[in-house]
């Protein structure tokens, strides 16, 4: 059940730190995409689908330490099996284009390299989670924590800045830890340099989409 067959629609994830930038570029991109004659969705992680936005507010809000690594990790995959089974697979069946602003690399990154989570946790339960609904590409946009937080802060979050307030060396384990894993997976990941201009950053983005998708490299 891959993305990547021909009769489904193709699935990119957007990783990096807060503030990144995430959601303003896949505004961009549904766009670019939709211009091309794309049918394409955007959705979120925590989130995505009803059970897991009621989910969502038990992770992004209060204490910073509220839940253990594994809990917190828990809630995660409560919450992704939810938008896989209602959101992302209907539409990638349907051959639409789903764009998610993060997935389980932020598992990876969060609650693995920067709260201690074991890895063979984290992949026990990705296999039982999201299987082969893997990522055709994730695109990790990338810039310095002090930076990314600057950003994040002065939003319109809320309530919704419990991670962001985990200070600057969770940042940095984070930071590192998404340049890992696009370092080792250099097929399905792409870094993007979130500190250029927002127009530099939506073009390196589709550069990068049109390059994993050779049908796309006319477009826009």
């Amino acid at each position: 059940m891959n993305a990547s067959a021909s009769s489904y629609g193709r699935f990119i994830t957007f990783e990096g730190g807060e503030g990144a930038g995430k959601s303003t570029q896949i505004t961009n991109l549904a766009s670019k995409l939709s211009a091309a004659g794309i049918k394409c969705i955007s959705t979120r992680e925590p989130g995505g689908a009803p059970g897991a936005e009621d989910i969502r507010n038990l992770l992004v809000t209060g204490e910073t330490g509220r839940w253990t690594s594994l809990t917190e990790a828990l809630l995660f995959a409560a919450a992704r099996d939810d938008h896989l089974n209602r959101t992302i697979r209907p539409a990638l069946e349907a051959g639409t284009w789903v764009l998610c602003d993060r997935f389980s690399d932020s598992t990876r990154a969060y609650q693995g390299a920067a709260e201690g989570l074991s890895p063979e946790a984290i992949e026990t339960l990705d296999k039982l989670v999201v299987g082969p609904t893997q990522p055709d590409l994730t695109l990790v946009m990338d810039l310095p924590v002090e930076e990314g937080l600057a950003r994040a802060t002065s939003g319109e979050a809320g309530d919704e800045n419990r991670f962001e307030r985990m200070g600057t060396a969770f940042h940095e384990r984070l930071r590192a830890a998404f340049l890992s894993i696009a370092a080792n997976e250099p097929e399905r990941c792409a870094v993007i340099d979130g500190s250029q201009s927002k127009a530099d950053v939506t073009e390196a983005i589709w550069k990068a989409v049109a390059t994993k998708f050779s049908d796309l490299a006319e477009a826009g």
